[in-house]
């Protein structure tokens, strides 16, 4: 079986509701997740945009240390460092720089904007603190990663 991710409110390369943008409520959509191999650690999923207009790709969230028996996030993740409810896990830092998730709010008139939900799986625990950005958790990530898949929401303003 493959790795696959997955939106309850969107689908894939379709458009990401209102309610999960920076112009709505701004919450985390619900993503569900199957596949995961066997020997894997940890999860850790990452969303950015790559479409932005900055040097890198905009980051929306991360998120990291999540068991590998969870098969997905809820709707509304709280933005916290460390969670205990509703699933277990550590988020780290965005581009705004703020903890948890933070939803498209592309530049008006850019045009449509790629949000690239990328799903991780790991052959063993990062062992990262809570607050760690892009980056340190992609440097972390190397040479772990058994399986990787990535689901693409768009949005325009």
């Amino acid at each position: 079986m493959s790795l696959t991710l997955s939106g309850s409110a969107f689908g894939h390369d379709e458009p990401i509701p209102l309610r999960y943008s920076g112009d709505g409520e701004d919450i985390s959509p619900p993503l569900s997740w199957s596949g995961v191999p066997e020997g894997t650690a940890e999860l850790a999923l990452i969303c950015d945009d790559p479409d932005a207009p900055t040097p890198q790709p905009w980051v929306h969230w991360v998120i990291y240390g999540m068991s590998p028996t969870l098969t997905g996030l809820p709707e509304g993740v709280p933005k916290q460092r460390e969670l205990t409810k509703p699933i277990a896990a550590m988020q780290g830092v965005n581009s705004w720089p703020k903890i948890g998730y933070g939803g498209p709010a592309p530049p008006h008139g850019h045009g449509v904007h790629h949000y690239h939900f990328t799903l991780y799986c790991l052959s063993q625990p990062l062992g990262l603190k809570p607050g760690a950005d892009k980056p340190e958790l992609l440097a972390a990530m190397k040479g772990l990663i058994l399986a990787q898949t990535r689901l693409t929401g768009t949005y325009e303003r």
